[in-house]
């Protein structure tokens, strides 16, 4: 069981650079693998309404790998930390070249911890009943 919990904590902070090195590229990492143009950005699903899917899918895998690795320590300061980056990642893309901020992309970003925070919450009040 340490196994796989040490295992799921190096995820999440080898998931956590990674995500803030792809923040940070100017323009698009995967756009540059995928189809040799930084400009061009892989989608995995159609936007939802005023969120970009992408930013949703990559913040709950992030928060959820969060969740796991700090649930019984410091899962308020996870929540703050993960919030805060989902906003200060966004608004780095102001200073970026080749990046744009737009609300679609922060929404999501907010949106997908907004979501294992949700999921998190139930979890813990359905847990307190029993």
């Amino acid at each position: 069981m340490k196994k796989i919990f040490l295992f799921i904590k190096t995820t999440f902070h080898v998931s956590n650079i990674g995500l803030i090195l792809i923040y940070i590229y100017p323009g698009s990492i995967f756009g540059r693998m995928i189809y040799g143009d930084r400009q061009k950005q892989p989608q995995l699903t159609s936007d939802f309404l005023i969120f970009s899917s992408n930013h949703v899918y990559a913040f709950i895998v992030l928060s959820l790998l969060g969740l796991i690795t700090y649930y019984k320590t410091n899962i308020k300061f996870i929540f703050i930390y993960l919030f805060l980056l989902s906003i200060f990642l966004e608004l780095c893309h102001i200073l970026i070249p080749q990046r744009t901020f737009q609300y679609q992309d922060l929404f999501g970003n907010i949106l997908g911890v907004f979501f294992i925070f949700i999921l998190f919450t139930i979890y813990k009040i359905l847990k307190s009943h029993k």
